[in-house]
């Protein structure tokens, strides 16, 4: 990667495919940020740059690597393969790792007490999700332009999530079928099931 193509990614800010971290605080912490990318869209992950994209480097690369490296080895299962690369511009240290969408998704999370926990993108955020749709068939175009789902993509761009509940009051449906059609475009690849607290809330598989 070079210079202008870092500095083109950073202004894009933090979305589905792409997070800063100044430095990586634990391995188990950032395993969740890695496994969601894997179940979701895939990302990039911006080592050495604050919150607000400013560059601040890290001070020591070997041990921002041991941490991704913990994180993939020991905290995601199954395993998880990433590949990084590093940029010092103006001499602070970049660490820039990359993460496919993976076929052998879901990827869970271990804690400390071995429980398992899948992490999916919603927006900027790596949320905890119980249920994993893994997708076969590709989005039905009908189904992608209806109005329905046109509304649906243009609330979800400027929210987070939706509950069927809220998309029923949207459209004017009945909550029945609000979840069902929301449950449809999930099993499309469309959206991301979180239900992790309660209510299930949907989000975009790719905001843009």
């Amino acid at each position: 990667m070079t210079r202008h193509e870092l500095d083109n990614l950073i202004e894009q800010g933090e979305h589905t495919r792409l997070e800063f971290k100044r430095q990586l605080s634990s391995a188990q912490r950032i395993a969740r940020t890695l496994a969601a990318f894997a179940n979701t869209s895939g990302g990039t992950l911006l080592i050495g740059v604050a919150d607000n994209g400013k560059i601040v480097g890290v001070p020591s690369e070997f041990r921002e690597v041991s941490k991704v490296e913990e994180a993939t080895d020991r905290f995601i299962e199954p395993a998880l393969a990433i590949s990084y690369e590093t940029l010092s511009p103006d001499g602070r240290t970049v660490l820039i790792i990359t993460v496919l969408e993976s076929d052998e998704k879901p990827h869970y999370v271990l804690d400390e007490a071995g429980k398992r926990t899948i992490y999916v993108r919603a927006k900027d955020k790596s949320v905890p999700t119980h249920k994993f749709i893994i997708t076969t068939d590709a989005a039905n175009t009908e189904l992608i332009k209806s109005p329905m789902t046109r509304t649906l993509i243009q609330y979800l761009r400027k929210n987070e999530h939706i509950t069927a509940d809220r998309f029923a009051k949207l459209i004017n449906v009945s909550d029945y079928r609000a979840g069902k059609f929301l449950r449809q475009l999930a099993e499309r690849g469309l959206l991301i099931l979180i239900d992790k607290p309660r209510p299930i809330r949907y989000a975009l598989k790719l905001a843009e």
